[in-house]
């Protein structure tokens, strides 16, 4: 067996290119994320305006979820993710234009709030093609040996520019304003965009010219759903963020609950990316792939015990303390579906496997919001939290208990016959 190296994915300059221009992209989009939910609220006064968030960027996303999986297995993956950063620079710019003194003073607010969530629906547009485009364009920069340590450091570079992004998101509107910071949003994807043409054009490895939209989205879902690791990693994580996950009213704890301001809303956000990162980044070193099936469904059951912590919290520092736990808790579960994922795909599904992964856990952030919102408003925000963070004891209980493939699952001898195959 090879001796583990943390940094075999880093010995590969086009996955360091592709590391830099995601970690550019995903700060923008995860500062974009709490400018446009500060401003929202600030406009409504009301938690279900957040929910509105939510719905509007996940409706597109998952309804087009599948015919982007398709759409991407037969294109050239650098090209594709070419052209989604260059139409998000557009929303960028949409929401920078849109908060401007100019548009504020001649504009009626709802007019404002409807553009907001026009813009916020388009980007959930670019969210069904931004997923699978990602998770195929990962295999073809790296050796089937090292997809874990690439999923690794592919997810602690996620998490890290979610980390930075809630924080500087916070800090920046109280420092510089709305506007101004969706102006350095706007310049961070744009870095992006320079950056994606420094990673060479992709073979196209699905070979299935003749395969219909029909054909090609049911072999995709009939593959997720007939194996019950891969649908059961994804179920585990989708429910946690679904139920479990309060990230969309954090405002709602800053303002009115905790009385932390802008800079105790980017402190909130940036607790739970935080204990990811640092988890993520520790697995580069302690590979999780011993009883990875028991590690998941431990990790996931401690996120949504963290969780109810929070519900309950009215004091910041303890406040912050569950959501940096709750996020230690998220980095294990992230590394483990990744690797999943990454050693059970076969290339020429790749694209409609990740839209599959969009639907289940990226859709379920928007969707999670609207739960959110709507729980808020009926119950107030800690108890929502709460009967959250119960719901997803609860199910990972079942879950374990159901799905024996999962419950049992060791990804040491996947990773074994990978390295077999690459010395071959």
């Amino acid at each position: 067996m090879v001796k583990n190296d943390p940094y075999a994915a880093l010995r590969i300059r086009e996955f360091n290119i592709f590391l830099l221009l995601r970690f550019a992209l995903v700060l923008g989009w995860s500062m974009q994320f709490v400018v446009i939910e500060w401003q929202v609220y600030a406009l409504t006064k009301d938690p279900l305006s957040l929910g509105i968030i939510g719905l509007c960027e996940f409706l597109p996303a998952f309804l087009l979820a599948p015919f982007a999986g398709h759409i991407v297995d037969k294109k050239e993956k650098r090209n594709l993710f070419t052209i989604c950063i260059a139409l998000f620079s557009l929303i960028s710019f949409g929401l920078f234009w849109l908060t401007s003194d100019t548009i504020e003073s001649s504009w009626e607010t709802n007019t404002i709030l409807y553009g907001i969530y026009s813009l916020v629906f388009f980007g959930g547009v670019l969210r069904a093609f931004f997923g699978p485009t990602i998770f195929s364009l990962i295999a073809l920069l790296v050796p089937k040996k090292i997809y874990p340590n690439a999923a690794t450091w592919s997810s602690s570079t996620w998490k890290g520019a979610n980390v930075f992004g809630a924080l500087c998101g916070g800090f920046l509107i109280a420092w510089i304003g709305v506007h101004y910071t969706l102006g350095i949003i706007f310049l961070l994807v744009m870095l992006a965009l320079v950056l994606v043409f420094q990673i060479a054009k992709k073979p196209i490895l699905n070979k299935r010219t003749n395969e219909t939209v029909k054909e090609s989205l049911k072999a995709g879902l009939s593959f997720v759903f007939n194996d019950k690791v891969i649908l059961g990693a994804l179920t585990l994580d989708m429910i946690a963020v679904l139920f479990g996950g309060a990230v969309a009213i954090f405002a709602v704890f800053a303002k009115d609950i905790l009385d932390a301001g802008p800079k105790g809303f980017g402190i909130l956000n940036a607790a739970l990316s935080s204990g990811s990162i640092i988890t993520m980044l520790a697995t580069t070193y302690i590979p999780i792939t011993k009883n990875t099936g028991k590690k998941l469904l431990i990790s996931v059951f401690g996120f949504g015990f963290c969780m109810i912590i929070f519900g309950a919290s009215k004091l910041l520092w303890l406040s912050v303390i569950a959501l940096f736990f709750s996020g230690v808790f998220d980095g294990i579960s992230m590394v483990v579906r990744q690797t999943i994922l990454q050693l059970k795909t076969p290339d020429h599904m790749r694209g409609r496997v990740g839209a599959v992964n969009s639907m289940f856990v990226g859709s379920s952030n928007e969707l999670g919001a609207v739960e959110s919102g709507v729980a808020a408003r009926l119950f107030g925000a800690p108890l929502a939290v709460m009967l959250g963070g119960t719901t997803t004891l609860i199910i990972v209980a079942i879950i374990g208990v159901k799905n024996k493939p999962l419950r049992e699952l060791d990804l040491q001898q996947d990773i074994e016959e990978h390295e077999k195959d690459e010395e071959v």
